[in-house]
């Protein structure tokens, strides 16, 4: 699943030469992604998770918690991802 939040990250990007890695911020002072970018990430995964079958919830109470929120990184959003695949399977 990390291929997949990386290469929707990548696509939102203005600056494409930008690294993406499964440590790269989405919430804090390094963020890659302005609030609207990282609103339009959340759509396009739930775009991607009707495809395979369920329903992605990004709006969970600790989704802006610096500390726990599923978008910290982009592998902490990758694991929330198929966390929540596998659940409705």
């Amino acid at each position: 699943m990390i291929e997949l939040v990386i290469e929707q990250v990548r696509e939102l990007l203005k600056d494409k030469s930008q690294p993406v890695t499964g440590e790269t911020a989405l919430i804090g002072d390094s963020k890659i992604l302005d609030s609207l970018g990282l609103v339009e990430l959340c759509l396009r995964l739930e775009d991607e998770a009707t495809d395979l079958g369920f329903e992605f919830d990004w709006t969970s109470d600790t989704a802006m918690s610096r500390n726990r929120s599923m978008f910290r990184t982009v592998s902490a959003l990758a694991v929330e991802f198929e966390s929540q695949q596998q659940a409705k399977s």
